[in-house]
């Protein structure tokens, strides 16, 4: 993966998890709205999006897909500190990159990254997995659920 595909991949997840902060809607819930061929979209688009506001992006996207305000609110139950939404996105994208075998396509590994157990461990504010280490991420999600 070269570093514009990189940089584009860190845009989709930072505005999966913009959208799901928005609509506090868990991130799960967010690429099953959209669906893999939006994300694959959104993909494509993201070296022109860059340009636009997460906020204008999220609304078009919300729109489109009737996107309904849900009950998971990841940052108003957050005692410390919230990370930035573009802070949550980088830690997606390390993990797809990491999980991302020659034989995968990328959206299939985003999409089943943020539908896995570990997108509400990681929208866990309040718990210390959102900074663990890459490594633990990726044996936590290869595993399917977080070492000890």
């Amino acid at each position: 993966m070269n570093d514009v595909e990189k940089d584009n991949l860190f845009y989709v997840c930072s505005l999966i998890e913009y959208i799901g902060r928005k609509t506090k809607n868990r991130r799960s819930t967010i690429v099953k709205m959209i669906g893999k061929r939006e994300l694959e979209r959104q993909l494509e688009l993201a070296e022109v999006n860059h340009c636009l506001s997460f906020e204008e992006v999220s609304d078009e996207i919300i729109e489109e897909f009737d996107i309904k305000e849900g009950d998971f609110d990841s940052v108003g139950l957050c005692k410390y500190t919230v990370p930035s939404f573009q802070a949550i996105g980088k830690e997606y994208q390390r993990l797809i990159i990491d999980v991302l075998s020659e034989e995968n396509n990328v959206i299939d590994v985003l999409y089943s990254v943020f539908e896995s157990f570990i997108s509400d461990e990681i929208s866990d504010f309040n718990s210390s997995v959102y900074y663990s280490s890459p490594e633990y991420l990726k044996y936590s999600y290869l595993e399917g659920k977080l070492l000890v």
